[in-house]
């Protein structure tokens, strides 16, 4: 393995690109531990010896900022943990997986963006960043910018779809009841209880197909039930599962009734549900409903647009 800084790929201002970091973040990873980033930066940094100098190299138009290279070690994290090469248990924390060893085995300090591609972690994760770009109309697929000049609106929703991707990731892992409560909390959120109503999961004994119930008015004449199953990615809901939903409605005199999984609706699931009334809501459409309303996730900054008030200037033509 490489220890030298200035044998790696480089930009015109000498400081390493994302691409030539990833064999070394994998290298000071491989021992197994848990590392914060912070950490991992700074292991890396000593592993190539890279000086003081290249670390203090500063966007020209953000010289506040951590740096280039701080910035590049975040792409480079980022790149290995849409690969499955990192898993992230924590905010800011990383550790190897088991693909990543055998990656680091295989390819050494010749580990390229190139090999990630391959990997079907990433590929998957690119699918569905540009099935989530789709739906919202935003035109980038890829959060490298490569020069080209792009919105910087576009660029927020490319990066928000990032985050409701590795969003999902985590709601797959809570455990069932948790989900359930999530579900809840999120329709209550989108204010599907009303004013005076009341939401509560039911109890997983005697919940008879039934995971939820939001009673929409005091005397309950409006009542809408949940049924949520988490389920991995790829294992698509089908028909018989919305059938038996449907029948655990009709055991009690309901008519309305919303079916939501953290993965996907088979083609016949979703012509009976329609047929039914019943609302589907895939992994998809439950993360873009989790950030629309602030369920599970924060702000993490806030931009502002400004533009020319023509309105105060009509005083000046008076």
């Amino acid at each position: 393995m490489n220890k030298d800084w200035r044998k790696l790929k480089h930009s015109a201002n000498n400081v390493p690109t994302n691409d030539s970091l990833l064999p070394y973040v994998l290298e000071v990873l491989k021992d197994g531990n848990e590392s914060h980033k912070k950490v991992i930066i700074e292991r890396v940094i000593e592993f190539l010896q890279i000086p003081e100098s290249i670390l203090a190299e500063k966007y020209p138009d953000s010289p506040d900022n951590e740096g280039i290279l701080v910035d590049r070690f975040g792409w480079a994290l980022s790149s290995l943990y849409m690969s499955d090469l990192v898993e992230r248990p924590r905010r800011g924390v990383y550790k190897i997986t088991e693909s990543g060893l055998t990656m680091l085995s295989q390819y050494g300090d010749k580990l390229t963006k190139k090999d990630l591609e391959e990997l079907p972690a990433f590929k998957n994760y690119k699918k569905e960043l540009a099935i989530r770009n789709q739906r919202i109309g935003n035109k980038i697929s890829l959060p490298e910018i490569d020069g080209k000049v792009i919105q910087v609106e576009s660029l927020i929703n490319n990066q928000n779809n990032e985050v409701a991707i590795e969003l999902l990731d985590k709601v797959r892992q809570v455990d069932p009841s948790f989900f359930e409560r999530l579900v809840v909390d999120l329709l209550v959120a989108m204010g599907y209880s009303g004013k005076n109503g009341d939401a509560k999961v039911t109890t997983q004994s005697n919940d008879g197909g039934i995971d939820g119930i939001i009673n929409q008015d005091p005397l309950g004449t409006s009542t809408v039930y949940i049924q949520a199953k988490r389920y991995r990615d790829g294992n698509t809901v089908g028909r018989p599962a919305i059938q038996s939903f449907y029948g655990a409605l009709a055991g009690v005199n309901a008519d309305r009734g919303v079916f939501i999984t953290t993965s996907n609706f088979a083609k016949g699931a979703q012509e009976f549900a329609k047929s039914q009334g019943i609302v589907l809501i895939d992994g998809i459409k439950l993360t873009e409903l989790m950030m629309q309303y602030g369920v599970g996730i924060e702000v993490a900054k806030v931009y502002k647009q400004f533009r020319i008030d023509s309105d105060y200037f009509e005083d000046e033509l008076i």
